[in-house]
Formats: C-alpha cells, sequence, structure tokens
C-alpha cells in the first residue's frame, strides 16, 4: 500500500493554492505539499542544492508564497486531503511562531497538517536570518524539540544553545496526538540519521539523489540499536517520477509515500498533468 500526494511551488505565476488544493482533494490524491524559500538573495554564490556544477536556480524560489499562509487557505476549502510542507527551513524560523503556525493549521484543518522539514542550503539565505551554515543543524534539532513542548504541555519551557524560553502558554494545540507528523529531508548521512531517530517521525528525501533504499535499512538499523521501534518511522520520496517500475521498487524497498511533482505554472498546464497523475495513482488504489 502506497499514498500518492502532489507538490508544487505555490507562486504568483502558477494556479493559485487553493484552486490547486480544491483540484488534487477532487482527484483523490493522498497529500499535497508546499516548499518554502523566504527570499533569494541575488548574489548567488551557493550552487542550486549546494551542489558544485548544478544549473541555474528556478525563479520560483523566490517566488512562493509564505507555506503556511497558503496551507492555512487550502485547509479552507477542503476536508480530507492532508497539508504538508516540503520543507519547512526551521532553522530560518522563529520556533516559537513556528509551533503556532503549525498548530494553527492542524487545528484550522481538523488534523491533517504534515510538517517536513530541512536543514536548508543556500548559505546566504541562512545568514540574513543570522543562521551560521554550520550551526543549522543543531538549531533544526533544538527549535523541533521546543516545539514538541509547546505542542504537548500547557505549561512548556526550552532551554538550549539556540532556543530559550521560560514556562509559557501557547494555544492552540494540533488536533493529532502528541503532534502533527514531523518528517525529514536531506541526504541521510550519520548526523541525519541519529536526527531522524532522536526527534522525527518519518524521512523523505527528494528522487534521484541517494540510495533511498539503502538509507532505509540504515535508519531502521539506527533505530534499533536507540532502542525505538523502527515501524514508528515512514519513508516517503519527493519528486518521484509517475513511473511504475520506480514505484513498485520504492514500495518493495519499504516507501509508503510518493509525493509526485507538479509543475508552478498556470492552471491550463497544471490540470491536465494532475489527471495523468491521477490516473497513475489509480493503479495503486486499495
Amino acid at each position: 500500500m502506497v499514498d500518492i500526494g502532489v507538490m508544487m511551488f505555490p507562486t504568483d505565476k502558477a494556479i493559485g493554492p487553493i484552486e490547486l488544493a480544491k483540484e488534487a482533494e477532487a482527484r483523490g490524491f493522498e497529500s499535497l505539499w508546499f516548499p518554502e524559500h523566504s527570499h533569494i538573495p541575488t548574489s548567488r554564490v551557493t550552487p542550486w542544492g549546494g551542489r558544485e556544477g548544478a544549473p541555474p536556480l528556478p525563479e520560483e524560489y523566490w517566488r512562493t508564497h509564505d507555506q503556511f499562509v497558503a496551507l492555512g487557505a487550502a485547509a479552507a476549502v477542503t476536508s480530507t486531503i492532508k497539508l504538508g510542507t516540503g520543507i519547512t527551513l526551521v532553522a530560518q524560523r522563529d520556533p516559537i511562531w513556528l509551533a503556532k503556525e503549525v498548530a494553527t493549521v492542524d487545528a484550522l484543518s481538523n488534523g491533517r497538517m504534515l510538517l517536513g522539514i530541512g536543514y536548508g542550503w543556500n548559505r546566504e539565505e541562512l545568514a540574513d536570518h543570522g543562521v551560521r551554515y554550520t550551526q543549522r543543524r543543531a538549531v533544526v534539532r533544538e527549535s523541533v524539540l521546543a516545539m514538541k513542548e509547546l505542542w504537548t504541555k500547557d505549561e512548556a519551557e526550552f532551554h538550549g544553545e539556540f532556543v530559550n524560553f521560560e514556562k509559557s502558554w501557547q494555544w492552540p494545540k494540533p488536533v493529532q496526538s502528541p503532534h502533527p507528523p514531523v518528517i525529514l529531508g536531506g541526504a541521510a548521512g550519520p548526523r541525519t540519521i541519529a536526527d531522524i531517530v532522536e526527534f522525527c517521525d518519518g524521512f523523505m528525501p527528494t528522487s534521484g539523489r541517494y540510495d533511498f533504499a539503502g538509507q532505509i535499512v540504515q535508519i531502521r538499523q539506527a533505530a534499533e540499536e536507540a532502542g525505538r521501534d523502527p515501524n514508528s518511522i515512514s519513508f516517503g520520496q519527493f519528486g518521484t517520477p509517475a513511473k511504475p517500475e520506480i514505484v513498485d521498487s520504492l514500495v518493495e524497498a519499504g516507501c509508503t509515500r510518493i509525493v509526485l511533482g507538479l509543475p508552478p505554472a498556470p492552471a491550463d498546464k497544471v490540470l491536465p498533468l494532475l489527471d495523468s497523475y491521477a490516473a497513475f495513482a489509480g493503479g495503486y488504489a486499495s
């Protein structure tokens, strides 16, 4: 069994997030995911994805709507489709505000929020938020741990190197218990695997960049060694090609969610592709 969702950069040039959410739900997709970037410094020092020799960065990276505003709008016009961030750049966001945004979308959608998170690759973007690239992983870890305190306790407090707050009240609380799933993206090296096992509910890398099947095995082994049930960690993939041979191999490896990519384009280009994806997903319906 595999769930199939869709993702798109929601920009000012593309089909609106409200229309896309309604159309995706009408076609039976399990989830809808929106990426984010707060801004892209025009210096463009860091190559796309941090990979030397990468192509020029597409303009959708600096034209995205705010994730949580877009997801809140999507929640208002849908009732069943899950709403995900694919991904949230946690190190660039204030964790107290982020906790409230996540909980608010979860509450307003009656428990349909999925929090996909990442460390961030753009050094200049991170720097403008006051975050050193070499510290971003530690900032993400503390931010997530702090948010969990806010989501699950009536009086929450947290004291770390990067995140600190005294006993505090914060509502709304998420509808999902204990909180919306926290799903990490990226390459699963040793430090990432340790983070997944410690504070995440799932792992979702981008298609074509990593040995996903091998990473699933490594993460399961690490969970067992840490005394955590490996089955408590879900596995999915962003941007998977809509090809049965690829999806079948991922399902066999233990992947339970596939997210197909949509171009940030107007409705006349997106909706026909959404139709073809729906036909493809129908072959995996239970």
